[in-house]
Protein backbone atom coordinates (compact mmCIF):
# COMPACT_ATOMS: atom_id res chain seq x y z
CA UNK A 1 0.00 0.00 0.00
CA UNK A 2 2.97 2.09 0.44
CA UNK A 3 3.66 2.73 -3.50
CA UNK A 4 -0.23 2.91 -4.04
CA UNK A 5 -0.41 5.76 -1.22
CA UNK A 6 2.82 8.01 -3.07
CA UNK A 7 1.36 8.01 -6.54
CA UNK A 8 -1.89 9.30 -5.07
CA UNK A 9 -0.57 11.63 -3.29
CA UNK A 10 1.50 12.59 -5.57
CA UNK A 11 -1.09 13.28 -8.37
CA UNK A 12 -3.11 14.87 -5.79
CA UNK A 13 0.34 17.76 -4.85
CA UNK A 14 0.34 17.87 -8.84
CA UNK A 15 -3.50 18.49 -9.31
CA UNK A 16 -3.02 20.97 -6.08
CA UNK A 17 -0.25 22.95 -8.11
CA UNK A 18 -2.19 23.08 -11.19
CA UNK A 19 -5.59 24.37 -10.04
CA UNK A 20 -4.52 27.87 -8.76
CA UNK A 21 -1.61 28.05 -11.83
CA UNK A 22 -4.81 27.41 -14.44
CA UNK A 23 -6.44 30.05 -12.47
CA UNK A 24 -4.30 32.68 -12.67
CA UNK A 25 -3.00 31.89 -16.31
CA UNK A 26 -7.04 31.58 -17.22
CA UNK A 27 -9.03 35.03 -17.33
CA UNK A 28 -10.33 33.30 -13.68
CA UNK A 29 -12.46 30.49 -15.37
CA UNK A 30 -13.73 28.96 -13.35
CA UNK A 31 -15.23 26.21 -15.18
CA UNK A 32 -11.37 24.30 -15.35
CA UNK A 33 -10.27 25.27 -12.03
CA UNK A 34 -13.12 24.07 -9.59
CA UNK A 35 -12.30 20.41 -11.55
CA UNK A 36 -8.82 20.75 -10.96
CA UNK A 37 -9.35 21.23 -7.52
CA UNK A 38 -11.91 18.66 -7.00
CA UNK A 39 -9.57 16.42 -8.95
CA UNK A 40 -6.62 17.26 -6.03
CA UNK A 41 -9.60 16.43 -3.48
CA UNK A 42 -10.04 13.32 -4.56
CA UNK A 43 -6.81 11.67 -5.18
CA UNK A 44 -6.03 13.39 -1.41
CA UNK A 45 -8.84 11.54 -0.48
CA UNK A 46 -7.92 8.05 -1.91
CA UNK A 47 -4.43 8.81 -0.46
CA UNK A 48 -5.98 8.99 2.48
CA UNK A 49 -7.49 5.88 2.78
CA UNK A 50 -4.58 4.37 1.59
CA UNK A 51 -2.59 5.33 4.22
CA UNK A 52 -4.82 4.84 7.23
CA UNK A 53 -5.48 0.94 5.49
CA UNK A 54 -1.98 0.51 4.67
CA UNK A 55 -1.23 1.12 8.52
CA UNK A 56 -3.13 -1.72 9.74
CA UNK A 57 -2.57 -4.53 7.09
CA UNK A 58 1.08 -6.40 7.74
CA UNK A 59 3.46 -5.71 4.63
CA UNK A 60 2.34 -6.86 1.67
CA UNK A 61 5.38 -8.74 -0.70
CA UNK A 62 4.78 -5.62 -3.36
CA UNK A 63 6.15 -3.19 0.01
CA UNK A 64 9.25 -5.23 0.84
CA UNK A 65 12.48 -4.81 -0.99
CA UNK A 66 13.06 -8.49 -0.40
CA UNK A 67 9.71 -9.82 -1.69
CA UNK A 68 9.24 -12.90 -4.28
CA UNK A 69 7.04 -13.66 -6.52
CA UNK A 70 6.37 -16.68 -5.09
CA UNK A 71 5.66 -14.87 -1.42
CA UNK A 72 2.24 -13.20 -3.17
CA UNK A 73 0.66 -17.07 -4.18
CA UNK A 74 -2.37 -18.50 -3.18
CA UNK A 75 -5.58 -17.41 -3.15
CA UNK A 76 -6.53 -13.52 -3.41
CA UNK A 77 -10.27 -13.54 -2.86
CA UNK A 78 -14.01 -14.36 -4.53
CA UNK A 79 -14.39 -13.61 -7.85
CA UNK A 80 -17.53 -14.10 -9.00
CA UNK A 81 -18.67 -16.28 -11.82
CA UNK A 82 -20.79 -15.13 -14.68
CA UNK A 83 -24.21 -13.29 -13.84
CA UNK A 84 -27.11 -11.90 -15.95
CA UNK A 85 -28.61 -9.62 -13.33
CA UNK A 86 -26.07 -6.72 -14.42
CA UNK A 87 -27.44 -6.58 -17.74
CA UNK A 88 -30.92 -6.85 -16.89
CA UNK A 89 -30.44 -4.28 -14.13
CA UNK A 90 -28.69 -2.16 -16.68
CA UNK A 91 -31.88 -2.61 -18.99
CA UNK A 92 -34.52 -1.79 -16.41
CA UNK A 93 -32.62 1.48 -14.91
CA UNK A 94 -32.14 2.71 -18.73
CA UNK A 95 -36.03 2.35 -19.21
CA UNK A 96 -36.31 3.91 -15.69
CA UNK A 97 -34.01 7.02 -16.80
CA UNK A 98 -35.64 6.76 -20.14
CA UNK A 99 -39.09 7.33 -19.01
CA UNK A 100 -38.43 10.78 -16.89
CA UNK A 101 -37.66 11.64 -20.22
CA UNK A 102 -40.85 10.09 -22.23
CA UNK A 103 -42.90 9.68 -19.59
CA UNK A 104 -44.27 9.26 -15.55
CA UNK A 105 -45.98 6.49 -17.11
CA UNK A 106 -42.87 4.39 -18.09
CA UNK A 107 -41.14 5.15 -14.65
CA UNK A 108 -43.85 3.43 -13.11
CA UNK A 109 -43.37 0.81 -14.84
CA UNK A 110 -39.94 0.26 -14.71
CA UNK A 111 -39.20 1.12 -10.59
CA UNK A 112 -41.03 -2.69 -9.92
CA UNK A 113 -38.30 -4.49 -12.24
CA UNK A 114 -35.40 -2.15 -11.33
CA UNK A 115 -35.87 -3.51 -7.54
CA UNK A 116 -36.45 -6.86 -9.03
CA UNK A 117 -33.36 -7.15 -10.53
CA UNK A 118 -31.51 -5.35 -7.98
CA UNK A 119 -32.81 -7.82 -5.31
CA UNK A 120 -31.89 -10.70 -7.61
CA UNK A 121 -28.18 -9.27 -8.36
CA UNK A 122 -27.76 -8.58 -4.61
CA UNK A 123 -29.05 -12.07 -3.59
CA UNK A 124 -27.71 -14.30 -6.56
CA UNK A 125 -25.20 -16.39 -4.62
CA UNK A 126 -28.21 -17.35 -1.95
CA UNK A 127 -29.28 -19.75 -4.27
CA UNK A 128 -29.02 -21.50 -7.07
CA UNK A 129 -26.05 -23.41 -8.58
CA UNK A 130 -23.60 -20.68 -6.92
CA UNK A 131 -25.17 -20.98 -3.43
CA UNK A 132 -23.03 -20.65 -0.85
Amino acid sequence: MKKEFWIFLGCGVFFAIVAPIYWVISPHEISGTFPLGMAALLFFMVAFYLWFVGKEIPARPEDREDGEIIDGAGELGFFPPYSWWPLFAALAICTLVAGIAIGWWMVMMAVPFAAITLVGWVFEFYRGRHAH
